[in-house]
């Protein structure tokens, strides 16, 4: 049943792409960013996006947008392919990568001849990356062949944990990705990494991540525990930028 799934869903990818290369589908479109969420606009300000794309001719191509700007592409439309659009706020030194992208895959986020870039997408086009970076050269395991529809059923059913499902950043991806080139996809391996607790003396408040979908922390004095994952951890409240790194942490005063 699942090989009949995966092969009906390969069958209707391979129409629209091939109708996308007559003259009913264009292939430019206008990508349409997200709204930043609130909670960051109020701390931080508007954000500028980086966006990237590919090319018909398959190079990789960036732009670099201010809020409520759109942008138009031109994108192969013969296969699946991603585009990522990165907040970043250069007034803070808060560059690309810091905050969780937004995204789309064409061409299910595709509608006439617009694109519209949506938070609950970035976590797939991350995917789709990871993959084509850990990939072993297996035509079958290409990220264009995966099969992106049912990948994101898992997200809107109760096979994956509530607070996955609910944030999707909780996830390593890099390792999700690796581990699907070596073997095969597991949803099983969809689970929230393992952090350490971390008190850090910052003014009490509400602390917001770098995930959309992430519960903001509040905390009163002394009562300030981080969750701290691998790699550069970033909270953003009204006393500054909390960036943490292992044991090392920093915290700057946010800029007027």
């Amino acid at each position: 049943m699942k090989n009949l799934y995966f092969i009906l869903t390969c069958v209707f990818v391979s129409a629209l792409q091939l109708v996308c290369c007559g003259d009913l589908c264009p292939s430019k479109y206008t990508l349409e960013l997200p709204k930043t969420p609130q909670f960051w606009v109020s701390l931080l300000g508007e954000p500028c996006w980086q966006v990237e794309w590919t090319a018909p001719n398959g190079e990789n191509r960036t732009a670099e947008l201010k809020s409520g700007e759109n942008l138009e592409v031109e994108i192969p439309t013969t296969r699946t392919n991603p585009i990522i659009a990165r907040p970043y706020w250069p007034s803070h030194n808060l560059s690309p990568g810091v905050f969780m992208p937004a995204g789309a895959l064409f061409p299910f986020d595709a509608e006439k001849d617009a694109i519209r870039l949506r938070w609950e997408a970035g976590h797939d086009v991350v995917f789709y990356q990871e993959l084509a970076l850990a990939d072993d050269k297996n035509p079958v395991k290409i990220p264009a062949n995966f099969d992106w529809p049912r990948f994101r059923e898992l997200f809107q059913s109760e096979a994956l944990s509530e607070a996955v499902r609910k944030d999707p950043w909780l996830v390593n991806w890099r390792s999700a990705a690796e581990k699907t080139i070596s073997s095969n996809f597991d949803r099983r391996r969809l689970v929230p990494e393992k952090t350490e607790a971390k008190k850090i003396p910052v003014p009490s408040g509400t602390w917001y991540g770098t995930s959309p979908f992430a519960e903001p922390l509040s905390f009163n004095n002394d009562e300030a525990v981080f969750p701290i994952r691998p790699g550069v951890n970033v909270w953003v409240g009204s006393g500054g930028i909390l960036q943490v790194n292992g044991s090392t942490w920093i915290l700057t005063k946010l800029k007027n």
